[in-house]
């Protein structure tokens, strides 16, 4: 795992959770959520990150049923994550993002956000969940 940033992607059909940490400090923090179906503008908006944040590496979840099997959605996230290779050259790394999700809506709830209040945060905090889950336990590399 190299140093540096890292952006972390709950990936969706309609929306994108985007986390970002520091490899050192190990610490994920829920970033934005890109709400668009459209490819073109979802890697628009993922570019503007890159050039924000600078990161070394990138990280996205990969969905998977409860027993470990894959379903349609973890071959498009597979998908999302080679797109990401091949785009922007950085090194990409795929985490099992099974209860990120339910992890999401604890820590939304600990937060004291409820109900539909969640739902503009909740992808971004489950691609904090899928981070967190990468620092303590790297995934495999695309």
């Amino acid at each position: 795992m190299p140093d540096g940033t890292t952006l972390a992607f709950d990936f969706g059909e309609r929306r994108i959770g985007v986390a970002m940490g520091e490899t050192l400090l190990g610490i994920a923090h829920p970033l934005i959520t890109i709400d668009t179906e459209i490819t073109d503008q979802r890697f628009a908006a993922i570019g503007k990150l890159i050039d924000e944040w600078r990161p070394a590496q990138l990280v996205v979840g990969l969905p998977v049923h409860a027993d470990g099997t894959e379903h349609d959605l973890t071959r498009l996230a597979r998908r999302f994550a080679n797109r990401l290779k091949g785009r922007f050259g950085l090194p990409v790394w795929l985490v099992d993002e099974r209860h990120t999700s339910l992890i999401a809506e604890s820590l939304l709830n600990e937060a004291g956000v409820r109900g539909r209040k969640q739902k503009p945060a909740l992808d971004q905090v489950a691609a904090q969940a899928i981070l967190q889950t990468w620092f303590e336990q790297p995934g495999e590399a695309v």
